[in-house]
C-alpha cells in the first residue's frame, strides 16, 4: 500500500490511474480507523479498480471551541487498518497544503444544512463541503462512499453533487454498531468506562421509537417525549437534539411514517455523539 502526502503527488497518481482506464473508489475519513469504515473501504474495494482512502482531520469543519486540537490521530494504526480492508493509497496531506496561505474559496450547500447539526454547528457543513469538492477535484473518484451515521452529512454531500453536476456516484453504507448498539465512532475514544455504558441511551431511544411505531404510534411528538424521557434519566447526558425528520428533505415531520429519519445528537459527559435510523427499517 501506498501513503501519499502531497496534493501534486496525488493528482498526478490519480490522472495516470484514469488514462489507463482505471477506476477510482474515494473512502474519505478523518481517521482513528474502526470497523465501520473498514466496511466503507471493503464495499468500495468491490466498486473501483484502485482503493483510495483519505485520512484528514479537517480544520474548517471544527468551530472555535471544538475538538480539533484533540481529535484523535494514529496514521501507524490507521494504515493497518486501510491495509486489511485491502486500500491501495491513503491520502494523508497536511492542512497547510489543502488550505495553503491566503485561502479563500468555500462550497456552501443552503437549506440541508440549516437543521439538525448545522443549528448547533455553525460553518460545519461548509467546511465538510468544501473539503470533500477538494478531495473529488483532487482524487478524481469515479465512487466515494459514506456511512449513514452521519446522515445530514450524507444527504448534504449527494445534493451537492447533483447540484453541481459531478459526475460522481455516492453511496451511503449502513452503520456499524458495537456488540452492544453503540454506533461506532472515532469519538467513542472519549468516553470513560461509565460514560460509555451511559452512551448506550442513544441506541435504546432509537429501538423504543421503533419498538413504539411498529405498534401503531404516528405521532412525531409522542415518540419524541419517549426519547427524551428515556435519555434524560441517564445519568451525564444532555440532548442536543432529538428530531423527526423527512429523510429526503430533512424538513420535521408531525406525522412519522416508515420513512421517517429519528436524528439524535447527545452530549455524554463532555463528548458529543450521534445516532439515527429510518422507523420503518431495520439496522
Amino acid at each position: 500500500m501506498k501513503i501519499i502526502e502531497s496534493v501534486t503527488e496525488m493528482q498526478a497518481f490519480a490522472r495516470e490511474a484514469r488514462r489507463e482506464g482505471k477506476s477510482i473508489a474515494l473512502v474519505p475519513t478523518m481517521g482513528y480507523l474502526h470497523k465501520g469504515h473498514a466496511s466503507l473501504m471493503k464495499e468500495g474495494r468491490k466498486r473501483g479498480d484502485i482503493l483510495v482512502a483519505s485520512i484528514f482531520v479537517n480544520p474548517t469543519q471544527f468551530g472555535p471551541s471544538e475538538d480539533l486540537d484533540s481529535y484523535p490521530r494514529d496514521l501507524a494504526r490507521d494504515t493497518a487498518v486501510a491495509t486489511g480492508a485491502g486500500v491501495d493509497v491513503i491520502f494523508a496531506p497536511k492542512a497547510g497544503d489543502m488550505y495553503p496561505r491566503g485561502y479563500q474559496t468555500y462550497v456552501n450547500a443552503e437549506e440541508l444544512t440549516l437543521p439538525l447539526c448545522g443549528a448547533s454547528r455553525p460553518g460545519h457543513f461548509r467546511g465538510v463541503t468544501t473539503v470533500v469538492t477538494k478531495l473529488f477535484n483532487i482524487i478524481k473518484p469515479t465512487v466515494a462512499l459514506f456511512g449513514k451515521k452521519d446522515f445530514q452529512q450524507l444527504a448534504v454531500i449527494r445534493h451537492m453533487v447533483a447540484d453541481l453536476n459531478m459526475d460522481i456516484e455516492i453511496v451511503g453504507m449502513p452503520i456499524i454498531r458495537e456488540d452492544d448498539g453503540l454506533a461506532m465512532s472515532s469519538r467513542n475514544a472519549y468516553l470513560q468506562p461509565e460514560e460509555r455504558k451511559n452512551a448506550l441511551c442513544l441506541c435504546r431511544a432509537l429501538a423504543a421509537a421503533r419498538g413504539l411505531f411498529n405498534g401503531g404510534e404516528r405521532s412525531a411528538q409522542t415518540l419524541r417525549e419517549r426519547v427524551v424521557r428515556l435519555i434524560g434519566e441517564v445519568p451525564g447526558t444532555s440532548i442536543d437534539y432529538a428530531d423527526f425528520r423527512n429523510k429526503d428533505t430533512l424538513d420535521a415531520v408531525e406525522t412519522a411514517d416508515e420513512d421517517t429519519l429519528l436524528a439524535l445528537a447527545v452530549r455524554v459527559g463532555k463528548t458529543r455523539l450521534i445516532d439515527n435510523c429510518i422507523l420503518g427499517e431495520e439496522n
